[in-house]
């Protein structure tokens, strides 16, 4: 029995549209990205998860270390927070904030801000969090966000973040950071462009090749600058599911990142390093059939953020040979499909997303499901309530 059919049968008493999670997948999934962590641990981006249930498989209970995984990324302070009320005690945040009343409750809970580590690349923002927690007293841990994008002449090959990039630059912020009474206990260096890309084409491992080189010399010389006024860092993060190899083979990285390797998402599809198990699927139902060899389902329009195009979009996986319309492609209330031989009002349809953690915004619950068949129900974040932007 193929995967999908498994979770088809599990929840074969539901109505869709569902979103369901093969246990199985994902767990071994997430012992690959230990294997290929090789001893380092793994912080887990909560933005790719975005379900509580998911979390605590993969760091325990206490939502905090287990089995390879220790710590999470959290993309909110807000987030951030309300995990740590739950017992997670290792958050790091991905981005800066500016969320004053959640800066504001940081300063007044000794056990929030030893828990959550923020994260600057600009002095501005060290002046916003002071202001905000209400207390030059109060010492909140940081970590600084070093821009890990190749320059090659004119061209930036990368994303945009952090303006942070020479270890000039860095010591600078480290210093003024020290000075202003925050503990500085981490450096980042996120490379979008080695962890975010497929690798089957020669130019891209070309630039991933270059990159990693690139970063890696650099990355040591920002190290020994901020260490010249911090002393040594607890944290030293880098990469992501894509990159994991090239993160833990340079020198000084504490820790990597990982989320989006364990549901598998279809921009995963290309990379040639390692070989994920897609995890987490959709099902649609079949509402009617406007023409010979077309059936449309509801909804599907779940179009994944980055660039628009026909990477961003739900792949229909089975039945096998289904295919999206070009000229409507997914839709926000039905979406029209192809090849669509036997299939019958009623009937479903299961698709995968483009991005992981994605689709639990548009799903109250993931229906787990585990090798024997074994169902249960989980909330998402918006299932709990939480949506954090």
């Amino acid at each position: 029995m193929s995967p999908i059919a498994g979770l088809h049968s599990a929840t074969a008493d539901l109505d869709p549209p569902l979103a369901a999670l093969d246990l199985a997948a994902l767990r071994a999934n997430a012992a690959d990205l230990v294997r290929r962590a090789r001893g380092v641990p793994i912080r887990v981006a909560s933005k790719s998860v975005r379900c509580r249930a998911v979390l605590e498989e993969v760091l325990g209970s206490g939502l905090t270390a287990s089995g390879g995984f220790a710590g999470i990324m959290s993309y909110s302070l807000r987030e951030a927070v309300w995990l740590a009320r739950q017992g997670a005690r290792d958050i790091l945040l991905g981005y800066p904030t500016v969320d004053r009343a959640a800066l504001a409750e940081l300063g007044e809970d000794e056990t929030l801000r030893e828990a959550v580590t923020l994260m600057v690349d600009d002095p501005a923002q060290l002046d916003l969090i002071k202001t905000a927690v209400g207390s030059e007293r109060v010492a909140p841990r940081i970590c600084l966000d070093v821009d890990a994008s190749l320059r090659i002449g004119p061209l930036h090959l990368g994303v945009r973040r952090s303006p942070v990039r020479t270890p000039e630059q860095a010591e600078r912020l480290a210093r003024l950071a020290t000075e202003r009474g925050f503990r500085v206990v981490g450096l980042m260096t996120y490379e979008a462009q080695i962890a975010g890309l497929p690798d089957t084409n020669p130019a891209v491992r070309l630039v991933k090749r270059a990159s990693a080189a690139e970063i890696g010399k650099r990355r040591a010389l920002v190290l020994d600058a901020v260490r010249s006024v911090t002393g040594a860092l607890e944290i030293v993060n880098s990469g992501g599911s894509g990159s994991i190899e090239v993160s833990v083979a340079s020198p000084g990285v504490t820790e990597v990142t990982a989320g989006s390797g364990l549901y598998v998402p279809t921009l995963f599809d290309g990379y040639r390093a390692f070989t994920p198990r897609p995890a987490l699927f959709f099902a649609l139902p079949v509402l009617r059939h406007p023409a010979p060899g077309i059936a449309t389902v509801f909804a599907g329009g779940y179009i994944a953020s980055g660039p628009a195009g026909k990477s961003r979009v739900p792949k229909p996986v089975w039945p096998k040979g289904l295919r999206l319309i070009g000229t409507e492609g997914a839709g926000e209330v039905q979406t029209p499909l192809t090849g669509v031989d036997g299939l019958a009002v009623g009937d479903r349809v299961w698709f995968r997303h483009a991005k992981a953690g994605e689709l639990c915004e548009r799903f109250d619950h993931v229906q787990v499901v585990d090798a024997d068949g074994t169902r249960v129900t989980v909330p998402t974040y918006r299932g709990e309530g939480q949506n954090f932007g």
